[in-house]
């Protein structure tokens, strides 16, 4: 496990024992997710493990998840939503709503100057008994008080703060964890949005607080998606390189984020990101209107949705219904290459509604926001200088990223190769709860940073200070502004011109080049390689080589496509096809080295080259010959002050 510069946060000083009890938790504005410390999901009492951020209040009943959607088709009123991206925020910064409420409305908090607030109906609590051997109160002719009968309970209108809200959601997530766990959480990491101010972050912590549950870092969700993907679980090696480009497909709600992540061993670096203004919702409305649409077809019944009528109580229940019924539809879709069917009881007007729609109609119902996720693709890699070819792995997040569609569409649109990007749908891990299941990720990562926070060692040393510092002190806020190398590091070995003629990068580079610090590596860094090195045959066994930073780059080759041998030629229309190579050419010389062997045995030696970049840029390359034990080996030594970082 690692520890990834992307994550950052608050933290509360805790000393642990190796056996703590530790969560991940995203809390998202629509779904909410629990993974323990081994980097698996957790399901709550009704067996999900994608819950809904939402909570209903209805009589002495308090519903949590997809139990209190399901509220919002008769018992709107007293439903309450996308609650999470209220935390931290005054009641007059949050903006007017733009369409008819289908849920709570916030109001003004009665007592609080300017806070935000919910009024639910709620069941008035039940008057303490009377003391024994006293007589109910009577009214002044001797009969029993009146008051509201046993069948007709009275209510009572209940105000709560967005941050009470909160906390009830994740008391509800706590609680499911402990049952599960079957013991006390002692350590807890959320998932937040790097776009969330610091406001909004500490209020998320004091809600988690409020609600017992022990946090020790709030984790960028970035960083999760790091922390999951660089776990042993993630992957093997053979499919996917340790050090790599990663991009990070994020699909919420209102809003998508892009991120692009330089991972190099296990570290993370965001070289790039951007926010879309569409997400899940955008789809749903599609969605959401083709049914409608349907429906009218079938039954000659009028049905508008998305928005439905603000003076339109049954066009407004109808999509509370077809809103609930699609979640299910897209579930479907996403597991199986077949048809999905999407079925509501009394729709309107007292007509059942069942409607299917196979995955080539669903993705052409879906493929405006398909299109806009991938464009906004293509111009993150063009802002951040990075062309497809670049990017090694593509990663999804939330409900939505668990559609092939949206896979297919960014591959294509944004021009990654085929066979040249590894995303979780060609690893075939989407399905099934598999690991690489996008509602999954940020809890799962969550948890793992967990694991490695409560395994830290005690502060025993100035390292292991410094260690706990970074990741959970007053400090901790400086990673995000973490510094990064913009170009390889590596060591080139002169060969002869005839033996550089049997390949072009080694004839350009005029000898062999190996990579040690790649680009966009977060600084400090250490890294260490070994090689073999063939001794010239005559005169003096040295081993040369020089220190450089190179600059990468593509190489587009286009080769002219030939005619089938059955087509006419007169018709035939020659067509150019791209090919991209991975180049790389010399920017900056830092240095030079010539190291003489002591112990020779044959016409080849061992060398280790370690190369250290500070926060700074300074560089140290140490070049030492490899020896059997007891043995003293050359070493030569480089140092160059601050090269560009």
């Amino acid at each position: 496990m690692s520890q990834t510069p992307v994550a950052t946060g608050t933290s509360t000083p805790i000393e642990f024992h190796s056996f703590a009890s530790v969560v991940g938790i995203n809390f998202g504005n629509s779904y909410a997710s629990i993974a323990d410390g081994t980097a698996e999901c957790i399901a709550n009492e009704d067996g999900e493990r994608q819950i809904a951020s939402a909570i209903s209040f209805h009589g002495e009943e308090t519903y949590i998840g997809s139990s209190a959607k399901a509220q919002l088709v008769k018992n709107s009123q007293n439903t309450i939503i996308n609650f999470r991206n209220l935390l931290g925020l005054k009641f007059s910064e949050i903006p007017a709503p733009t369409s008819p409420l289908t849920s709570a409305a916030v109001i003004q908090h009665p007592d609080r100057p300017d806070e935000p607030a919910y009024k639910v109906t709620v069941l008035a609590p039940a008057p303490a008994p009377a003391p024994r051997g006293s007589l109910p109160p009577t009214s002044k002719v001797g009969t029993p008080a009146p008051g509201t009968p046993a069948s007709e309970p009275n209510t009572v209108e209940r105000i709560l703060s967005v941050s009470e809200i909160s906390s009830i959601f994740l008391k509800s997530l706590l609680t499911s964890a402990e049952d599960f766990l079957g013991q006390k959480v002692e350590a807890a990491v959320i998932t937040i949005p790097s776009w969330m101010p610091q406001a909004q972050r500490d209020a998320v912590e004091l809600a988690a607080k409020n609600a017992g549950i022990p946090v020790i870092q709030l984790l960028e969700e970035a960083g999760a998606v790091a922390s999951t993907t660089t776990h042993p679980t993630w992957t093997p090696e053979d499919e996917v390189k340790a050090d790599r480009t990663q991009l990070v497909v994020d699909v919420g709600s209102s809003s998508t984020s892009l991120n692009l992540l330089s991972i190099r061993q296990g570290l993370s670096y965001v070289v790039a990101s951007s926010t879309l203004p569409t997400g899940a919702n955008a789809i749903d409305d599609r969605l959401i209107k083709h049914f409608a649409t349907e429906f009218t077809k079938k039954n000659k019944v009028p049905l508008t949705v998305a928005p439905a009528p603000a003076d339109s109580v049954q066009d407004q229940r109808a999509e509370a219904k077809l809103r609930l019924a699609i979640e299910h539809t897209k579930r479907t879709i996403s597991a199986s290459p077949g048809a999905a069917t999407c079925s509501v009881e009394s729709l309107k007007d007292g007509f059942d509604f069942t409607g299917s729609i196979n995955r080539m109609r669903f993705d052409m119902v879906a493929s405006p926001i398909y299109t806009e996720i991938a464009n906004g693709v293509v111009d993150l890699l063009a802002s951040a200088g990075v062309d497809a070819k670049e990017v090694d792995e593509i990663v999804y997040v939330g409900g939505t990223g668990s559609l092939p569609g949206l896979d297919e569409r960014v591959q294509v649109s944004a021009g990654f190769g085929e066979d040249e990007v590894v995303t979780p749908f060609t690893r075939g891990i989407v399905q099934g709860g598999g690991i690489g299941d996008p509602t999954t990720i940020l809890a799962r990562g969550a948890a793992a940073q967990a694991a490695l926070i409560v395994s830290l060692p005690a502060k025993g040393t100035t390292e292991d200070k410094e260690l706990h510092d970074a990741i959970l002190g007053a400090e901790a806020e400086q990673v995000r502004k973490v510094q990064a190398t913009t170009r390889t590091l590596g060591v080139l070995f002169p060969i002869s011109e005839e033996a550089a003629a049997e390949n072009q990068q080694w004839k350009d580079l005029g000898g062999v080049f190996v990579p040690i610090v790649q680009k966009e590596t977060a600084l400090p860094t250490r890294r260490t390689i070994q090689l073999t090195v063939s001794l010239p045959e005559s005169g003096e066994k040295r081993v040369a080589l020089e220190i450089w930073e190179v600059k990468e780059g593509i190489r587009i080759e286009k080769i002219k496509s030939e005619a089938p041998a059955d087509e006419d030629d007169e018709d035939y229309e020659e067509e150019e096809e791209e090919i991209k190579h991975r180049v790389i050419s010399k920017e900056v010389l830092l240095g030079a080295v010539q190291l003489l062997p002591k112990v020779v045995d044959g016409a080849k030696t061992v060398v280790r080259v370690q190369v250290i970049v500070g926060i700074e840029g300074n560089v140290d390359v140490e070049v030492s010959e490899v020896v059997p034990e007891g043995k003293e080996g050359a070493v030569e030594r480089v140092h160059v002050p601050g090269i560009e970082a």
